[in-house]
């Protein structure tokens, strides 16, 4: 049937029809009050979404959501052992793996026996610096071909308040590393699980990005820039139109600022569910937010998702708790059809513009930034911990004020549920007093005071 003689049948319906329609369905309630609502980001959120609102038809994304690989991470204690995990996963279905790398005396050739890169990529984050670690003499030109090095020196200082050396001594070493990976990559997981709002997320996310960009813009050559990667590490929450409207957002944000460099334009996204929102008690219901969380970050067009598992929080690696985060993503690709459709969110009005707002009032946040001196700078002024501080306190009333809901944490408890004999890891914010060059950006979960009472008062 012709599409055109369709739709000819019925009458277009503007977007003010449709608000006077509801207004008189509203029986004198007024429209605004009643039906439009702030999100932290200060975004209003509309009852409904029109071809009107987006004042040019959206470019299709190059992000192909059909290509996202299900990705495993195995901290790395005995290498042997690890490369047989490794093998495991990727015969139960994982098509990437992350090693977490904690020294260099680390064999990547032993770790990497029997994987094929090209078919299976690897993820290397390295808990330390050695440009050392990533020249391999034996075959230099081909061998980080399929393996992605996540050294995130300015990550690493937002984290722990300190250097892995000195900045200049730092930051020549990642020069070094970026020449022989054309890889870098930018931990912004940090700022969400710390309480920072979307708008944040993505604004520090691209002022963390344009330091390196900064310093690589003159020691990379022209040819290699064209080429060269940057991994960007985010996690996604349980806002789930909104968190697929801010991964687009940042492909879009890039594509601005790594054209001003002549980058590659192109970034990897590399995503992870929430660790904020994750709750002890009734943990079960992690696998629900992780489920809807992995769905954002697919339609959202992530690359690499790897899921966290529901006991995370409080349980060591185990066999049962990885089978069933891999498990999940392995539904959501080959029976929820998750890996069918490329670009599933484009042209969704609601989505396309939140996604423009998102990127609107990050690059004016990334102007700001830049204009007051850069990332590193406000980091060391201690701008960006306040502002984060004061997003994540907002986040924070909301919970405690039963705005902002975690299912058996404070809305529909089970108060029969024990968790004290279940601990393997402390899940509460540790403080270790040390001296720091700035202070050091924290990660906390919504729940942990909530829980940390209720842990006390278990019989």
């Amino acid at each position: 049937m012709n599409n055109e003689l369709l739709f000819n049948e019925f009458t277009p319906v503007t977007s003010k029809q449709w608000k006077q329609k509801i207004q008189f369905d509203l029986a004198g309630a007024d429209y605004n009050n009643t039906l439009i609502w702030k999100t932290n980001e200060d975004i209003s959120v509309k009852p409904f979404y029109h071809g009107e609102d987006l004042t040019e038809l959206p470019q299709t994304s190059n992000t192909k959501a059909t290509q996202w690989r299900i990705c495993e991470t195995i901290y790395v204690v005995d290498v042997n052992k690890s490369n047989q995990k490794a093998l495991k996963a990727i015969k139960k279905g994982a098509d990437s793996i992350k090693f977490i790398v904690p020294n260099p005396s680390v064999s990547v050739e032993a770790l990497l026996k029997n994987i094929d890169t090209a078919a299976t990529p690897i993820h290397l984050e390295l808990q330390f610096l050695s440009e050392d670690f990533i020249v391999i003499p034996a075959n230099p030109d081909n061998y980080w071909e399929g393996i992605h090095i996540h050294t995130d020196i300015i990550g690493h200082l937002a984290r722990n308040g300190n250097w892995f050396s000195t900045l200049n001594t730092d930051f020549s070493q990642v020069e070094n590393i970026v020449k022989s990976t054309n890889t870098f990559s930018v931990d912004a997981t940090l700022y969400q699980n710390a309480g920072a709002n979307m708008v944040q997320q993505l604004a520090y996310a691209l002022a963390h990005a344009n330091e390196y960009l900064n310093r690589l813009d003159s020691v990379i050559a022209s040819e290699a820039k064209q080429s060269a990667t940057c991994i960007f590490n985010l996690s996604v929450g349980s806002n789930h139109f909104f968190e697929i409207a801010k991964l687009r957002a940042l492909r879009i944000l890039w594509k601005t600022l790594a054209s001003e460099y002549n980058f590659n334009q192109d970034c990897h996204i590399y995503t992870t569910p929430t660790k904020r929102n994750k709750t002890l008690y009734d943990y079960n219901t992690n696998m629900l937010r992780t489920t809807t969380e992995c769905m954002s970050a697919i339609l959202g067009g992530s690359d690499t998702i790897c899921n966290l598992s529901y006991d995370a929080i409080y349980h060591k690696v185990n066999a049962f708790g990885t089978r069933m985060a891999r498990n999940q993503l392995l539904i959501l690709k080959h029976e929820s059809y998750f890996d069918k459709v490329n670009n599933p969110a484009d042209g969704a009005y609601y989505i396309e513009t939140i996604t423009n707002q998102l990127a609107e009032k990050a690059l004016e946040l990334f102007k700001n930034i830049e204009a007051n001196g850069g990332f590193l700078k406000q980091l060391k002024e201690g701008t960006i911990q306040r502002k984060i501080k004061e997003s994540a306190e907002k986040e924070q009333q909301q919970f405690n004020a039963g705005n902002l809901i975690l299912t058996g944490t404070n809305k529909h408890v089970n108060p029969s549920d024990k968790m004290k004999d279940a601990l393997e890891l402390y899940p509460f914010v540790k403080t270790n007093q040390r001296k720091t060059l700035i202070e050091p950006i924290i990660e906390k979960r919504l729940s942990e005071t909530l829980e940390q009472q209720r842990l006390k008062n278990e019989a």
